[in-house]
């Protein structure tokens, strides 16, 4: 699948997972994904590393969005992914009261003065809870984001290192079925119920 039809498939599907195994790749689908949606008038949150945030902002740049003013008017909102995880992480696990306090918050903030205008969001707070050994928390939140998807519109999109998944494929099918659409099931070990590859 090429990247303009990872970016099709996603408009039509509110939580979608990106396993990827090689970044460059991950990026342009990033790239593609809140670009558009910034050029239709549709504001983007990312929720994600300092090293993945300065990436995605050069490929937005590649997309010719002007990052630095996107930023200043709001539209495009940046932040650290392990910042946000202690906004509401409590005794290992994300709260949901907390959760839907300070994310929440977020999208209210972010699409004020839009009127029902939808926004995107990439996040990557699960992959470092799944890298940290927390699976049940990571799963947890990809719950938590479905939902907080009940009382806001928008189309979020997860990013997995399949390389973080070397000791748990079996879990595999867990993440999946917290989204409603697959991409890099190329990527996912043989092993895994075929259901699961189906988004390939």
């Amino acid at each position: 699948m090429n990247t303009r039809d990872a970016s099709e498939r996603l408009h039509h599907h509110h939580h979608t997972v990106q396993f990827y195994g090689d970044e460059t790749e991950l990026f342009k689908t990033i790239g593609l994904f809140l670009s558009e949606g910034l050029v239709a008038g549709q504001p983007a949150i990312v929720i994600a590393t300092p090293d993945h945030n300065v990436a995605i902002q050069d490929a937005l740049s590649a997309h010719l969005i002007d990052v630095a003013r996107a930023r200043h008017l709001g539209d495009l909102v940046m932040l650290d992914a392990e910042d946000t995880l202690g906004t509401f992480m409590h005794n290992g696990m994300p709260d949901t009261i907390l959760f839907q306090r300070h994310v929440g918050a977020l999208m209210e903030q972010t699409v004020r003065g839009r009127g029902q205008t939808p926004l995107r969001a990439y996040g990557e707070m699960v992959d470092v809870l799944w890298r940290r050994g927390q699976a049940d928390a990571a799963i947890r939140l990809e719950v938590l984001w479905n939902d907080l998807a009940t009382m806001y519109s928008f189309s979020l999109l997860c990013g997995y290192a399949i390389g973080s998944f070397y000791k748990e494929t079996s879990r595999i099918e867990e993440i999946c079925d917290e989204h409603t659409h697959v991409l890099g099931t190329n990527l996912i070990p043989l092993d895994v119920p075929r259901r699961v590859r189906a988004g390939a």
